[in-house]
């Protein structure tokens, strides 16, 4: 029997612990869902920043993809017409708007931050030669985020690159360079606004 009994350890690769429910043993907690009543004295008591649930403040991560997307399309159609020397142009839709937004609480402290790429539609008017000629184009706008705004680059895309002269799309690539700053006026609104969220 002894030897029967080391042979039994010896195929015993590994062994547990099971705690057996006692009298003296605390039950494990039951999640509830919170009643209204619970949310109202949370709301009086001190305000902490995110969730009801969340009233250590620990990482809390919530999604604004939505909002920030739509926000930022709303600003940039409403930059208006730029006037130039021999023409004028404006933003007439964002055709892409790519990337995240999120806001984060992490040890009771609010932070925002996004990341995005765009490319603005641009309908624009100039004189070429003895007329006014309707001019397409595209605005890309590389990837860009929090904090970042002053190294802000746009590449222009001109559509009838073909039938325009070497100078006149030198000209209108210049003028359309112009948005920059308006643009950059706009996303500091919105990264102003998405701070006070």
């Amino acid at each position: 029997m002894e030897n029967g009994g080391e042979k039994q350890k010896e195929g015993a690769s590994y062994t547990y612990w099971v705690r057996e429910a006692t009298a003296d043993a605390a039950p494990l907690p039951v999640p509830r869902k919170l009643t209204p009543e619970d949310i109202v004295c949370n709301q009086t008591q001190q305000a902490t920043l995110g969730s009801v649930w969340n009233k250590a403040g620990t990482w809390e991560e919530k999604n604004l993809n939505k909002w920030a997307s739509d926000r930022i399309k709303e600003l940039l159609v409403s930059v208006g017409s730029l006037e130039f020397s021999d023409g004028k142009a404006e933003i007439s839709d964002v055709t892409k708007c790519v990337g995240d937004a999120f806001l984060v609480t992490v040890r009771s402290k609010k932070r925002v931050g996004y990341t995005y790429e765009l490319t603005l539609k641009i309908k624009g008017e100039w004189i070429i030669g003895d007329e006014n000629k309707v001019v397409k184009s595209h605005i890309d706008i590389l990837e860009f985020s929090f904090g970042e705004l002053d190294d802000l680059q746009m590449e222009v895309r001109i559509s009838e690159e073909k039938e325009l002269l070497q100078e006149d799309k030198a000209r209108i690539n210049k003028d359309l360079k112009l948005f920059l700053q308006p643009v950059r006026e706009k996303l500091y609104q919105f990264e102003q606004e998405l701070k006070d969220r």
